[in-house]
């Protein structure tokens, strides 16, 4: 078969070019969840000197009002799975951008710490549901050979969040004449900071109100027709739309007839083991160390001898080489495999974490006066860059793209959900242990635990991970039978 895509009409007027553009802009209205995403996960940086001070809040309970977002997330993502299976994929969408909308507006109207707490949570809520029902929708809108260039636009809008959430606080910031500083109608910036995060909330509203729903729910839900008219849209005319959705249907009467495999109940410490391959999937994706890169870079940097102007321009090097290197893996992730790039991104992390930790024993003074000497400093700063470069460029996007399409029909959801609420939790254990790890220890040791982790990684994929490249859902659904069998 020629990879030229094909303009032969199907019998429904679809030619494999449009439906293809279809495809590709249902994934791209579900990747503005991704987007809300990066953008709420680094919106509070820019604001929390500000809180801190209008409050007169403790580090700790700064650190918590920080971090409990984050518990929120691990909430909306165990829930929004199991939400998305009964209620459908797209109705669950249109509510966690309702809970993202409201907490915005509430979180920017705070009178104190505890109820900016409370709408930091539930804000935190909507992005977990985000960022399950995301990946699980691309991939079941998703033609197979496109399917990873689909699913790493998730990560691709999760970088384009955090970075837009930076440049949102420093133009407020910079207006106002600081964070903390009355801007418009008598609102500080970092009020108008959170505000700012309704209109992505209601773009992605809108958009999921407009998307048709998943052809593999509507498929259980015995909605046929309407299955079929979302597979002929986005399946050009090579692919038959009947056979297609026979073979979703056979997926979903084998689960019937195995009930156990239904459920995410396994032999393994309670779970199926391809429920525990994506949970630590997501966790390894934290573990390395990635969001003590975004949470702290300024504070590290600083801590290793840069002035705060030269550790800001380190830290938003950092973040535009994040978006830039994603579509690395949007280019390569069909081609070369989800598996490979796995194992070159856990390579060059190990390398990379572990030059950073050595670069980081050798520095000198103490206090405010640390200093990394000779070539030291560089050493760190290109090893930090090239790490975000193979995070990027492969753990970062193919985690989101495994987590979309490596589990059965009957279970995708709800284990995504699981998963990802693994990744919040794993990700709100590191960014409140480095900094006492920082303190305690310098920035050698949490760097070589992170390169630990990283090298970890690497014997996890080679043992555990399958290839999904090119793979049917329905195929990989089989697999898992088998595997049980």
């Amino acid at each position: 078969m020629s990879d030229a895509p094909s303009t032969r009409p199907s019998p429904t007027g679809t030619t494999a070019s449009s439906a293809h553009r279809k495809a590709l802009g249902l994934a791209f209205a579900a990747a503005v969840g991704g987007f809300l995403f990066g953008f709420d996960s680094s919106v509070i940086n820019g604001a929390v000197d500000a809180i801190e001070g209008q409050f007169s809040l403790s580090a700790a309970v700064t650190g918590f009002v920080v971090a409990v977002a984050l518990l929120g997330c691990a909430l909306g993502a165990w829930a929004g799975g199991r939400l998305a299976d009964r209620q459908g994929r797209t109705r669950v969408m249109v509510l966690g951008a309702v809970l993202f909308f409201v907490s915005s507006v509430l979180s920017a109207i705070a009178f104190s710490a505890w109820d900016l707490a409370i709408w930091r949570f539930m804000a935190g809520v909507g992005i977990g549901i985000a960022s399950v029902i995301a990946p699980a929708y691309i991939a079941e809108i998703a033609p197979a050979a496109m399917r990873g260039r689909l699913g790493s636009l998730q990560q691709l809008a999760i970088t384009v969040g955090i970075f837009a959430a930076l440049l949102s606080d420093q133009v407020l910031a910079t207006s106002a004449g600081g964070a903390a500083e009355e801007l418009w109608l008598g609102w500080e910036a970092w009020r108008w900071m959170f505000l700012v995060c309704v209109v992505p909330a209601a773009v992605y509203g809108i958009l999921a109100l407009r998307m048709p729903e998943s052809p593999r729910y509507l498929a259980a839900k015995g909605r046929d027709a309407e299955a079929r008219a979302v597979l002929a849209s986005v399946l050009g005319p090579d692919e038959d739309v009947d056979d297609r959705l026979g073979q979703i249907h056979r997926s979903i009467a084998a689960d019937e007839q195995n009930a156990e495999l239904g459920t995410l109940r396994g032999s393994a410490l309670g779970l199926k083991p391809i429920v525990w391959v994506g949970i630590l999937l997501s966790v390894f994706q934290q573990f390395v160390g990635i969001n003590v890169i975004f949470y702290y870079s300024t504070t590290l940097w600083q801590a290793v001898g840069f002035d705060e102007s030269q550790a800001f321009t380190v830290s938003t090097i950092t973040s535009v080489t994040n978006v830039v290197v994603t579509f690395i893996a949007i280019a390569l992730v069909d081609k070369v495999g989800r598996r490979p790039m796995l194992l070159i991104g856990s390579a060059g992390m190990t390398v990379t974490l572990a030059l950073m930790a050595i670069a980081f024993t050798q520095s000198t003074g103490s206090g405010e006066n640390i200093t990394l000497p000779g070539a030291w400093g560089v050493v760190a700063l290109v090893a930090a860059n090239l790490f975000v470069v193979f995070f990027g460029a492969t753990w970062g996007p193919l985690v989101w793209v495994l987590l979309g399409e490596m589990f059965p029909n009957r279970i995708r959801a709800a284990a995504l959900g699981v998963a990802a609420a693994m990744q919040w939790i794993a990700n709100f254990a590191i960014t409140m242990t480095f900094p006492p790890m920082l303190d305690a220890f310098g920035a050698s040791i949490p760097y070589f635990m992170y390169a630990i982790f990283a090298a970890l990684s690497f014997f996890f994929v080679l043992g555990k991970v399958q290839e999904t490249k090119g793979k049917e859902l329905e195929d990989m659904g089989e697999e898992a039978r088998t595997a049980a069998a």
